[in-house]
């Protein structure tokens, strides 16, 4: 027998599939819906979508700014691990996923409602991430997902649906339906429509953030970035709270045309997809985040974190936020970052951040150990013959059993 639900808190981002999905959930289970916005720095004023919220009927519109909690309490986590999901995606929107479905049951337990519901697609993998993230935070909560549930089957079919119910269907620059898109402070992803070729070259009309790195000034620009305990605390010498150091990052990236990635990668179900990123703070701070690390971890323990950065970045993306094995991985890699403070500076300069110089007075660097004239600290050069001897030894052993 299907549960009956008495209340519905929709994670409702003001555009076109929450807005119909709105509509959808008012008709099918006739209860009251309350909409939930999360401001993540997406960038557009989130006034409309409380418009079209009361517009649609809605009474409880619940819109809050977590811009702050998102960079400090996620990102950075996440950026302490340099974390990169097949080697470059810096999981923009998966790590928003877990932070949006945290307020979302939160506001369920504060309405007495029995359901949460979102505007993930069935070929998605934010479905996951937020069904995920509810079983783990709340499993009493029913989750409702429309596009799992309902026979509209195309964009062309929900446009259809739209016009019947007179909602508004938002238009890109060109007067089109616009692509698939996804905004918060970390990133902006661009996905359908003419991307859904890999092989035709992304038009540059569907950048939002950065500039062509072709037509990015002529002169570089340097950013010096300081850490205490592998997280960023200052720009230029200037404190800044975790939002606002992004915020001014994605700004000085944007101009020079950083952080510009077109990926083909696998989603968790399945299915390859390509997709269109703009990352321009996010990939700063990963640059200057490794560049301090490079002075201030042991070589076993950076390599180790190396070593488990890809099946961290993996949980992340597939949503396994809340996860034992996550926070077992989180305590790990903060343990690593007592001593990740000092300063890096970077030159930002057509697509490229590159790290220029790196200072920390936890840094492990000696210069009387590596240098090529007479060094102040005592170095036998006569005791790397026995290190090779040893290192060697079993490789002498097989040649001898399974000679070239």
């Amino acid at each position: 027998m299907a549960r009956k639900i008495g209340k519905i808190v929709l994670a409702y981002s003001g555009g076109l599939d929450t807005s119909i999905i709105l509509k959808w959930l008012q008709k099918t289970y006739g209860c009251e819906v309350v909409t939930f916005t999360a401001d993540l720095g997406q960038g557009e004023e989130l006034e409309p979508a409380r418009a079209k919220a009361a517009m649609l009927g809605i009474k409880d519109i619940r819109i809050v700014d977590l811009r702050e909690e998102f960079v400090r309490d996620f990102v950075f986590p996440m950026l302490r691990a340099n974390a990169l999901y097949e080697g470059q995606y810096l999981l923009g929107s998966s790590i928003a996923r877990p932070l949006i479905a945290k307020h979302l049951v939160a506001v369920a337990r504060e309405v007495g409602a029995d359901a949460v519901a979102h505007g993930s697609t069935g070929k998605g993998n934010d479905q996951i991430r937020f069904e995920l993230a509810v079983n783990a935070l709340d499993p009493s909560l029913a989750v409702i997902a429309p596009w799992r549930q309902w026979d509209i089957r195309s964009r062309t079919q929900l446009l259809e649906y739209a016009a019947r119910h007179q909602i508004p269907v938002p238009k890109d620059k060109r007067g089109d339906a616009p692509f698939s898109i996804d905004a918060n402070l970390l990133h902006t992803s661009t996905e359908g429509k003419l991307l859904e070729n890999p092989a035709k070259i992304a038009p540059d009309y569907i950048y939002q953030r950065t500039v062509d790195p072709v037509a990015a000034p002529d002169r570089p620009e340097t950013v010096a970035i300081d850490f205490e305990s592998g997280d960023p605390v200052s720009v230029d010498g200037r404190p800044v709270t975790p939002a606002a150091l992004l915020t001014e990052l994605n700004e000085r990236g944007g101009r020079h045309g950083v952080g510009r990635l077109d990926l083909v990668e696998n989603r968790f179900i399945g299915i390859k997809s390509r997709g269109v990123y703009e990352t321009p703070g996010g990939t700063i701070l990963l640059a200057a985040h490794r560049g301090i690390e490079s002075i201030t971890l042991d070589r076993a323990a950076a390599h180790l974190k190396d070593e488990l950065m890809p099946r961290y970045a993996e949980l992340i993306y597939d949503g396994f936020w809340f996860s034992p094995e996550r926070d077992m991985l989180q305590a790990l890699i903060d343990r690593s970052q007592g001593f990740v403070s000092g300063e890096v500076t970077l030159r930002l300069y057509k697509g490229n951040a590159s790290v220029i110089s790196r200072a920390s007075p936890s840094s492990l660097y000696s210069a009387d150990l590596v240098t090529f004239e007479e060094g102040g600290v005592a170095y036998n050069n006569h005791d790397a013959e026995g290190f090779i001897r040893l290192n060697g030894l079993r490789l002498k052993n097989w040649a001898a059993h399974n000679g070239r």
